[in-house]
Order: structure tokens, then sequence, then C-alpha cells
């Protein structure tokens, strides 16, 4: 039986959707998804009982899908079956994200769960390489792209953010703990002029069942409001939310969508 450990956003109802058995779904408190119900709530300080209940109700993997902010854990809502794995739960909390992600992940599979990762599932959230839209890149963007991906893999190896913007050959943002929409409207009405792109790759040593990386309508239009030229993801590396919407949102703005072979 699978699970979904179920963060905010759309790609659990996606999952949901695509799959011919509904999983059961647990969401962390205060982070439901958008568009489906959990089965059951959990925080952090009760991870232990979580894993308990799951295998109790025959669960036997899970798939780590959505959004979640890193959360402060309580030391009086602590269960005692979260009690002895929190020397590892603390420690984890404060590396960076695929650092965090790892422990939580070596919790789960030391209980006897298999991890399934959310491309098992549904392969077509990769994208094939190619230019998706209407509007085809052009020379300069193609050194811009190799510049950023050259930035983007140097923040991946520091376990930072995962994508930036690049113009001229220049980095004009880089994304950090707030995300790729914060990162983007620093950019808007700002004095740079129009041009460049928004680069986004997973980390270099990134476990690829857990936290891809992932873009939307909403990263169009934030690319969009920041007077960019389009946007360049690596194939096999970023996931793509609702691809015909996604597409459509580009070619109305007048962008392009380069799917990029790392």
């Amino acid at each position: 039986m699978l699970a979904l450990i179920a963060g905010q956003g759309r790609l659990p109802a996606i999952l949901v959707e695509r799959l011919k058995t509904r999983p059961h779904i647990a969401s962390l408190d205060g982070f439901d998804p958008d568009g489906v119900a959990p089965d059951r709530r959990f925080r952090l300080e009760t991870l232990g009982s979580l894993i308990g209940g799951l295998k109790a109700d025959g669960v036997t993997e899970v798939c780590f899908v959505g959004a979640i902010a890193r959360p402060e854990i309580d030391p009086t809502a602590l269960d005692a079956a979260t009690l002895p794995l929190l020397p590892r739960i603390v420690p984890a909390l404060q590396m960076g994200d695929d650092a965090a992600l790892r422990a939580v992940l070596a919790i789960f599979e030391e209980a006897g769960i298999y991890i399934r990762s959310a491309t098992d599932l549904a392969p077509n959230l990769l994208p094939p390489v190619s230019v998706l839209s209407k509007r085809q890149i052009e020379e300069h963007h193609r050194k811009d792209a190799m510049r950023a991906a050259e930035i983007a893999a140097t923040l991946g190896s520091l376990d930072l953010g995962q994508s930036c913007v690049v113009r001229k050959g220049q980095a004009l943002a880089l994304e950090a703990l707030p995300g790729t929409d914060f990162m983007l409207n620093t950019l808007a009405g700002t004095t740079y002029g129009p041009g460049g792109l928004f680069y986004k790759a997973k980390k270099p040593t990134q476990d690829v069942r857990i936290d891809l990386p992932v873009i939307g309508v909403e990263t169009v239009r934030c690319a969009a409001a920041a007077g960019l030229d389009g946007l360049v993801i690596q194939a096999g590396g970023v996931m793509v939310l609702d691809l015909e919407d996604v597409t459509a949102a580009i070619d109305e703005a007048g962008l392009f969508l380069w799917v990029r072979d790392a």
C-alpha cells in the first residue's frame, strides 16, 4: 500500500489523479495539499507514531510530495515513539534541505518502508528535451544558460537553492530559503532592464526520490513580471506541473520554455 507524505501545492492532487488506486495521504500539520483531503495529519514531534501508524495500516511504500516550511520542534509535543529519533532529527534540521530530507528518508527506510519518487508514479512530469514554446531561443540565451548552469551547480553543491537568473552572463538573482517566486519577485520593477533567463536544476548530489524541483504557471507569471525572455529547466531534473497550462502561459507572455539537456 502506498502513502503520500503530502505538503502544499497541486502536486499531491496531480499524483492522486494519475494513480489507479487512491493512496493514503498524510500531511504535515499546517501544510495541507491543494485539492485533496488528507487522511491523517501529523507533526514532526509525532513522526515516530506516524511511521508506526502507517505500518499498522499496511503501508509499505511512501512518496514525499508537495512543499513545506522547516518546522520548529516543540519539546512539549514530543511523543514516546519520536523521542528516540530526536538526536537525529534536531541536527538534521540545522543542515541544508537536502541533508535534512536524507535524514528523514533514512528513518522511514530503517522502519522497512520503501521510498518512491513522484516521477516513478508519474513519469510525464519530466518533459523531454525540447523548446516547448512558440518563441525560440537565440545564441545569447545558450550562453546565458551555460553560465546559469554553472551558478546553479555551485548553489546546489552548497545545499542552497536550485535556481538563478542570468542576463548577459551576469547573475541577477540567486535562490535561497524564501524560494523561487520570492527570488523572481525581487526583480520586478528593477533597473536591470528586460531580458535574461530563469534557470532551474536539481542539486548535483540531490536524492531524486524527494524534493525534485518544480515549476508551474505561477513561475511563468513571476518570470514575465520580472521582464525575462524565458525559462530554462534541466531535463530529467525539474518537474513541470500542468504542462499544457504552463506552455499556454508561456506563449501568452511571449516567453520561451527550454528543457535543456544536462
